[in-house]
């Protein structure tokens, strides 16, 4: 019968963060609700003062055209990271029909009317448009985490290896080297959670860290494609001193584009 390893429990930290994060969550996913409630509200008010008062169900109806442009817009944004990519269109979506709502909805108020009213029109909308932002930036750096399914692993265990090896060789001792010969000490083998850190990780072999513009040419030397600044530095290259901590104390490679 196969030892079974004994499995590590995750980090305190890692637990505390996501009750965290859950919490978080749930406060702007409130107020986005709430801040939609009282915009949509609003633009009926204007609808139904600007031609739609004689028809509720339009007047009702109306606000939609903007506030549902906006919401179609963040999450074809929210499409385009987990793709990976950038959408002009869900950009643009999202612009019109949040700008859209924040004008229609301060205009509403009229002319000549006290400042303070003016700023409580615009609240609503400014707050639904950082509250969902908010929201989808949290989703944005979840899914710039998640590992390429389409990848090999980055590491391949020494049991794993000798499982598949047939027939099985007969273990020999490493040749000793030359005595003018120097060896340089490889990086330990770790497990990345994202496998794009392999092809940063040997950047470092020279004893400084490495910059943006050189990890971005090594991630595309590696076929991964081009990567944004945020990702390289807050993603591949903190999970790469996540598990060396040493390697972020290193001087930074001044003057290296290559």
């Amino acid at each position: 019968m196969a030892e079974q390893k004994p499995t590590t429990p995750p980090p305190p930290h890692a637990t505390s963060g996501l009750g965290l994060a859950i919490g978080a969550a749930a406060i702007i996913t409130a107020i986005t609700g709430i801040a939609f409630w009282l915009s949509y509200h609003h633009l009926h008010d204007v609808a139904a003062g600007n031609g739609l008062g004689m028809d509720p169900a339009r007047a009702w109806a109306w606000p939609a055209v903007l506030d549902l442009f906006y919401l179609a817009g963040e999450l074809l944004i929210l499409r385009a990271s987990y793709l990976r990519t950038v959408d002009p269109w869900a950009i643009m979506l999202t612009a019109i029909g949040a700008f859209g709502s924040i004008g229609l909805n301060v205009a509403g108020v009229g002319t000549g009317a006290p400042v303070l009213q003016y700023v409580v029109a615009a609240v609503p909308p400014v707050a639904a448009l950082l509250a969902f932002g908010a929201l989808m930036r949290q989703m944005h750096l979840w899914f710039a985490r998640r590992p390429e399914t389409t990848q090999a692993p980055a590491v391949v265990t020494f049991e794993r290896a000798e499982q598949l090896a047939v027939p099985p060789r007969p273990k020999q001792a490493p040749a000793l080297p030359a005595p003018d010969e120097e060896q340089k000490p490889e990086p330990p083998a770790i497990a990345y959670r994202d496998a794009r850190c392999a092809a940063v990780r040997p950047l470092y072999d020279d004893g400084t860290r490495p910059g943006t513009a050189v990890m971005r040419q090594a991630l595309i030397d590696a076929g991964h494609g081009r990567v944004g600044d945020s990702t390289i530095r807050g993603v591949i290259r903190a999970e790469v001193e996540e598990h060396e901590p040493k390697l972020a104390d290193y001087p930074p490679a001044i003057g290296r584009t290559a």
